[in-house]
């Protein structure tokens, strides 16, 4: 069998392998029927019976003659697969399309069609395709699902072809397969407005002007239907042509989403675990902070910045948003914990300054740790934290001591240095949290007679 096509099989007729090929393809029926074709004839050979003889050589060739001719039989089929969509969140369902065309001039025997999918994503699919004739095609489609992070290989697809008889089974795989990503989930947050956002297209839109003034904002050609109020004669009169000033860009905020990935500072796994729910809720705000205008980028405790490492490592002024969104959750997909012990290189990128809006998702925390996030908050304009208490996400609520818990400690420090800071329960809403975080800092502000609501 040989095949053509998106994702093709091997054109192997089986030369490496010769007749053990077809053998190893016997089934059990073709196996049964062999073994009892040869006791047969040895028995009629002992006993001196032809026609007992005869049954015996019938019973045997007949398996041996299923497998030659499905060994010789040469399939030209192709088959492609088709994911919608290839991007998942955790816990929803994707649709895998499978077609397969009959490129050859013989109409196909029976076909089993079986797609290799990793055991988290569900039971592996199998179809009977009956028979498929020359020039024809069949689509067939299963669903997969998983509530875990990940990128999941799916394929080689592989066509098992037997005879009528049920004698024979061989097996050819096509090479090529596809990558199924499933993101973290995420949860769609009220547009409150915290620190840092008067600086862009949050609620101040400020325009960004040349320091020198208005004479010295960078010119540029005139184009049919510019204003000719805007003609910048100045710099017409030294280079020679018609040119008008620029239109003034608006200045976007910034948006630095810290996620905590130290494997110290969380305890348990799974779907449900505190380092999971950090993975969402840092999705959830890298989406947010996009779709309202902001240049964002997402920052590890290890110092690794995305999605760039050139520049300053802001995405969604440059780029287009959809995509800056999508690489960082290809990055969120597959993150995994990291085997440092503290925030000092995150530190060391924040050093510069002009960071606008600091979100963090952090884990358990020492007095170590808490002492460099206060440093980090001289940084930036606003700063919100959210800090996930491992305890509570791996014992009962009866065994969870009370208010005063260790993680209260860190809080306060937090908040003495300016972060707006909240402890995450286990199973709480990201949007809660975020607009708690919006009134426990409007409140802030109104108390030290800042701005109000």
């Amino acid at each position: 069998m040989t095949t053509a096509g998106t994702g093709q099989a091997e054109a192997d007729r089986g030369e490496k392998g010769g007749i053990r090929t077809a053998l190893a393809g016997l089934t059990t029926r073709g196996r049964s029927f062999l073994a009892a074709g040869v006791a047969a004839a040895v028995c009629a050979y002992v006993l001196g019976q032809s026609d007992l003889l005869r049954v015996g050589l019938l019973l045997a060739v007949l398996p041996l003659v299923c497998a030659t001719v499905l060994y010789r039989t040469r399939y030209r089929v192709a088959g492609s697969r088709r994911l919608s969509p290839a991007r998942v969140p955790a816990g929803s369902e994707a649709r895998v399309h499978l077609r397969m065309d009959n490129v050859s001039r013989l109409p196909t025997g029976l076909l089993m069609l079986q797609d290799r999918v990793p055991y988290v994503l569900g039971p592996r699919p199998r179809f009977v395709l009956d028979r498929v004739e020359a020039g024809g095609r069949r689509e067939v489609s299963y669903r997969v699902r998983s509530d875990l992070r990940g990128r999941y290989p799916l394929g080689p697809l592989q066509l098992r072809l037997t005879d009528p008889f049920g004698m024979c089974e061989l097996t050819r795989s096509f090479s090529t397969h596809d990558t199924l990503t499933v993101i973290p989930r995420v949860e769609a947050l009220a547009p409150v407005r915290l620190s840092g956002e008067a600086k862009g297209y949050g609620d101040g839109r400020q325009r960004s002007l040349a320091l020198a003034g208005e004479d010295d904002v960078i010119p540029r050609g005139y184009r049919y239907g510019d204003d000719l109020r805007r003609v910048h004669w100045r710099s017409t009169a030294r280079y020679g042509e018609l040119m008008v000033r620029r239109e003034e860009q608006p200045q976007r905020a910034r948006c630095t989403v810290l996620l905590d990935t130290r494997g110290i500072a969380y305890q348990g796994a799974g779907p449900d675990s505190a380092f999971e729910w950090a993975v969402s809720g840092a999705a959830s705000v890298l989406v947010h902070m996009l779709e309202r205008g902001f240049s964002v980028r997402l920052l590890t405790d290890t110092g690794n910045a995305m999605p760039g490492e050139g520049g300053d490592g802001f995405a969604g002024a440059s780029q287009e948003s959809a995509d800056a969104a999508g690489l960082m959750m290809d990055t969120l997909a597959v993150i995994d914990h990291s085997d440092g012990a503290g925030l000092s290189r995150a530190y060391d990128v924040l050093r510069g300054g002009n960071e606008g809006l600091l979100v963090a998702f952090l884990g358990d925390l020492d007095e170590e740790q808490a002492a460099v996030l206060g440093r980090m908050r001289q940084r930036s304009p606003g700063a919100v934290a959210f800090v996930l208490d491992s305890d509570t996400w791996v014992r009962e609520p009866s065994d969870v001591p009370g208010p005063l818990d260790r993680s209260g400690e860190r809080l306060r420090m937090l908040r003495e240095a300016g972060w707006t800071a909240l402890g995450v329960p286990r199973g709480a809403s990201v949007d809660e949290l975020w607009r708690q975080a919006d009134r426990e800092r409007r409140g802030v502000a109104v108390a030290g007679g800042g701005e109000g609501p």
